[in-house]
């Protein structure tokens, strides 16, 4: 006869699906758990390189070949990275990323350059990113982002760059609520327009 489960009975061990477990797991040389994380950040990644790298230079590289070639890197050196919440991983990659579409835009250049843009073309659907700030402040926005606190960092990248839920900050974040992942996104967008608007207003 099984006794009925009480309220001292000990909670399980963590969900083998957290980030923050399989990321442990990773460091530990599980192949497993690498290929989990790598099918897990992959299309949040793909997603975001679409929106970041111009036209003519997806045209020098595929933007999918790219984001492969980063998550391998970053696994690769998963042993750097502390286990800690989703949305610190999120933004590790996310740098790295970054500095590789940046080399790309630098490759792509001179044929930038040669073609004219054609305003008339339609585009991809504006992202939460350039709807707020406008594709000409990019690079200032990442300036101001470097410059906020770890967690509210996150915070605006998961929210604005990787469309997550309030429910999902709160997740990757590692807080108590939605509401709370709310706020504490609030207080990082006031933030980060303090640094950004250095114009005044008319």
């Amino acid at each position: 006869m099984v006794p009925p489960a009480g309220p001292s009975a000990s909670p399980g061990p963590p969900s083998p699906e957290t980030t923050q477990v399989l990321l442990a797991l990773a460091r530990a040389g599980d192949g497993a758990a690498r290929e989990r994380l790598f099918a897990r950040f992959l299309p949040k990644l793909e997603h975001w390189a679409h929106r970041r790298l111009p036209h003519s230079a997806r045209g020098l590289a595929d933007t999918d070949d790219l984001v492969q070639v980063t998550l391998v890197r970053a696994l690769n050196r998963i042993e750097a990275f502390e286990p800690r919440r989703e949305g610190a991983f999120l933004a590790y990659i996310r740098t790295i990323l970054l500095n590789v579409v940046r080399e790309e835009i630098r490759r792509a250049r001179p044929l930038m350059r040669r073609e004219a843009l054609d305003e008339r073309m339609p585009t991809r659907s504006r992202s939460q990113l350039d709807e707020l700030i406008g594709a000409e402040t990019l690079e200032r926005y990442d300036q101001g982002l470097a410059r906020l606190p770890e967690e509210q960092r996150e915070a605006v990248i998961l929210r604005l760059e990787f469309g997550y839920s309030h429910a999902e900050v709160a997740e990757a974040l590692g807080k108590s609520s939605a509401d709370a992942a709310r706020m504490t996104i609030a207080r990082a967008l006031a933030a980060l327009g303090a640094l950004l608007d250095d114009a005044p207003h008319t």
